[in-house]
């Protein structure tokens, strides 16, 4: 579909794969797209059409179309970003019949010639909601897929064998009732770590959570047995899923679908990231705990097979972002623009991480307080403005 087309990861980890030493883009947004011209040529793969300097200004109309004024090129009218409803019945007043054009639209889709006021709200809502079917919203889901290694271990008391049984959980609570200590005191992950995957990477591309306890999986009880879970995810994945609404019902659950270690890239970095943590945990400084492998288990070795065993210890680590991608307007998955402000919609905003173009190399958490507290002080500014002019006009 559409979206899929939109994918440049996807697309040049398939040219990759397929060893193809060309991509042409067709007819389309891709062919205008300078990133996509970039990506290309970093992966070694001929872009077939202009270079990526001159894609970025004549590929962008809004660039290219405040070069040509500044030429002295004659132009019709015409806006210059997103436009509402309003600005839009305005300019069909200044100008007479308008042709109307969804930001993600084209090839006669999200497109309507508008000859009368009375077509324009109809011909608006019909190039909104045409685009809106096939680009944008709910696209460009990325997520941290962490892989859950788990390890028996001896010689050492664990979360397993500490909170298997209501006397051990009760011993646990009184400690932090009694001293403010002990594991409720504690997160989790009791052990970070960053590091590459290999050593190309210029910065690191893994994280490490690192738990002394062990389980099947989340609500499941902990295993009868001490053992550790080293957690560890791949911070750049280049795989992109998609989130739709399942039901007109609001209270049903949407179709999530991460498609996670769909690229080969993923699958490489999955692989080398079990390999890595078996190469930790085989470290001296552990040999007296004895450790033993039993997630994914030592019968994998090959990257083949460690690519699939990921698959099978692998879960979210809670991180999904992008699907509503903050960029221009140019950009035909852009939902909000860099303001927050959701296109073509008055008085709406996203301030959560799905407005992250890309996944951060690292925990969301923080950078989405700094997008919250970055939409309110936007609000509370522009707020105050709007207050200031109606008390200016009052007095006027």
């Amino acid at each position: 579909g559409a979206a899929a087309y939109l994918d440049i990861a996807g697309i040049v980890a398939a040219a990759r794969e397929a060893k193809c030493d060309a991509i042409h883009p067709g007819y389309g947004f891709l062919s205008e797209n300078a990133e996509f011209a970039r990506a290309c040529k970093a992966a070694g793969i001929t872009f077939v059409g202009p270079n990526d300097e001159a894609l970025e200004l004549f590929g962008d109309k809004i660039k290219a179309k405040a070069l040509a004024e500044g030429c002295g090129v004659p132009l019709l009218a015409g806006t210059t970003g997103a436009t509402s409803l309003e600005e839009a019945r305005t300019f069909f007043k200044a100008h007479g019949p308008i042709m109307i054009k969804a930001i993600a639209g084209g090839g006669g889709r999200g497109m309507r010639p508008v000859r009368t006021a009375a077509e324009l709200d109809e011909a608006y809502a019909r190039c909104q909601s045409e685009a809106k079917a096939a680009f944008g919203i709910g696209d460009n889901l990325q997520d941290h897929l962490q892989l859950r290694m788990a390890f028996k271990v001896q010689n050492v008391k664990t979360l397993n064998m500490l909170a298997n049984n209501w006397f051990g959980k009760m011993k646990i609570g009184m400690e932090y009732v009694m001293t403010r200590s002990g594991p409720m005191s504690m997160a989790p992950s009791q052990l970070g770590a960053f590091t590459r995957s290999d050593p190309s990477y210029a910065t690191p591309n893994l994280e490490y959570h690192v738990q002394p306890l062990s389980l099947e999986r989340f609500g499941e009880p902990l295993h009868p047995f001490p053992a550790f879970t080293a957690s560890v995810c791949n911070l750049r994945p280049t795989a992109r899923g998609h989130v739709r609404i399942a039901s007109a019902d609001p209270f049903a659950a949407p179709k999530i679908t991460p498609n996670y270690l769909s690229t080969p890239e993923d699958r490489k970095v999955a692989a080398d990231a079990l390999k890595l943590t078996r190469k930790i945990v085989a470290a001296p400084a552990l040999k007296k705990y004895a450790p033993e492998e039993f997630k994914p288990g030592m019968q994998y070795s090959t990257d083949e097979e460690l690519a699939k065993a990921a698959g099978d210890i692998g879960t979210t680590i809670f991180h999904p972002v992008g699907t509503c991608k903050m960029g221009e307007a140019s950009d035909a998955l852009a939902v909000v623009d860099s303001r927050l402000r959701v296109r073509g919609v008055k008085g709406l905003r996203v301030a959560d991480a799905s407005v992250m173009p890309t996944i951060t190399s690292g925990n969301t958490n923080s950078p989405t307080i700094m997008i919250a507290e970055k939409a309110a002080e936007w609000i509370r500014a522009e707020r105050t403005q709007k207050t200031a002019k109606r008390d200016y006009a009052e007095i006027a």
